[in-house]
């Protein structure tokens, strides 16, 4: 007889960052006596099958989210794509309904996932975006995001309540009608004081075209440089896979493990400006230099926000050069908010 309570905890599939940040998330409910039950599809789940081999894992509908190769078409190609979305989310919600009984779920941690959700359990959603930026539209989209939210009991934002965090506008506005907890940034990683062996990481995630192009570009730029430079492609495939020319070391993808290793045995981070990126940066404290992904409002608001608190250097993806990177020298780089999770009372809820 099975009498840990099973939560279902569900990450949206959008790059690589809303399954890792679920990670110290999975890791708490173990050491709070809960039994997690994963589900998510394509990349995430494959991630964090690997992570918690011993965990039951669940595929759920994918909202077959991909990227314009151009930057400016981001908000055009997400209105075309939105009907397909709403077709996943509906069946998403009657997959749902059948997981609950089949496995007897008590609650639910969404992350991102607009279906996972149910008036029978205690249903949470977490995301640092509260509000919504899509440029002249940020009206709407926040509207339509907090009428989701509110369709949950809670709504979890990873970041700190106070002035000193990391999602600025995006985490800090008030939503009336639904619970919202600070629960401080979540990383699966720790600082580790270990002597540095890379110049530079390259650190690539997010959907395609977007991370191939970028990748494209950056093993172009960085072929003649005389760093010495470590380069995570962020594509989860059943064998890691690493190859070495001359000063470049490439992985198709690492573990949590090895990557934490990595990122602290490096000087300087070259990636995108996505949360949890962000988050984990913070935690290692790193210096960085941040490419947003074309078109992201999210992603470009946080690197500007970033690089006007002389925190981490940024540039444009047509823009950037080797060259640049010489501008993180003049930035301080991240540093640790020191936030203190109360799982037991953040869990309570279930």
């Amino acid at each position: 007889m099975n009498l840990k309570k099973r939560i279902l905890i569900a990450p949206l599939n959008w790059g690589l960052g809303h399954a890792t940040r679920c990670i110290p998330l999975i890791n708490a409910l173990i050491n709070h006596n809960f039994e997690p039950v994963i589900a998510s599809d394509g990349i995430a789940l494959a991630l964090l099958q690997k992570e918690f081999p011993h965990l039951k894992t669940i595929e759920l509908p994918s909202y077959k989210i991909s990227y314009p190769k151009k930057g400016r078409l981001f908000k055009l190609k997400l209105i075309q794509g939105s009907p397909k979305m709403i077709k996943a989310i509906n069946k998403e919600k009657k997959e749902i309904s059948k997981i609950i009984k089949e496995y007897t779920i008590e609650g639910i941690i969404s992350d991102n996932r607009l279906g996972v959700h149910s008036k029978h359990v205690p249903s949470v959603f977490i995301t640092h975006q509260l509000q919504v930026l899509s440029g002249s539209t940020t009206w709407l989209s926040t509207k339509l995001h907090q009428k989701i939210i509110k369709r949950f009991d809670e709504c979890w934002v990873p970041d700190n309540i106070g002035e000193e965090n990391l999602s600025g506008k995006l985490g800090h506005i008030q939503i009336h009608e639904i619970p919202v907890k600070y629960i401080g940034p979540l990383s699966r990683f720790n600082k580790i004081d270990i002597k540095p062996k890379y110049d530079v990481m390259v650190l690539l995630s997010g959907p395609e075209p977007q991370r191939s192009l970028l990748e494209t570009k950056l093993l172009n730029e960085f072929k003649e440089c005389n760093k010495k430079v470590l380069f995570v492609k962020g594509i989860v495939e059943n064998k890691q896979v690493k190859t070495e020319t001359n000063n470049l070391t490439s992985y198709n993808f690492m573990t949590s493990s090895m990557l934490e290793k990595a990122l602290n045995e490096s000087k300087l981070i070259v990636c995108r400006s996505g949360y949890t990126t962000i988050m984990d940066l913070a935690k290692l404290e790193k210096n960085a230099f941040f490419i947003p992904t074309p078109g992201q409002f999210e992603q470009e608001y946080l690197a500007k926000r970033l690089s006007q608190l002389n925190y981490i250097a940024s540039c444009k993806q047509e823009e950037f050069t080797v060259e640049k990177l010489n501008d993180a020298n003049q930035y301080k780089g991240l540093k640790n908010l020191e936030y203190e999770v109360n799982y037991k009372r953040l869990f309570s809820l279930f």
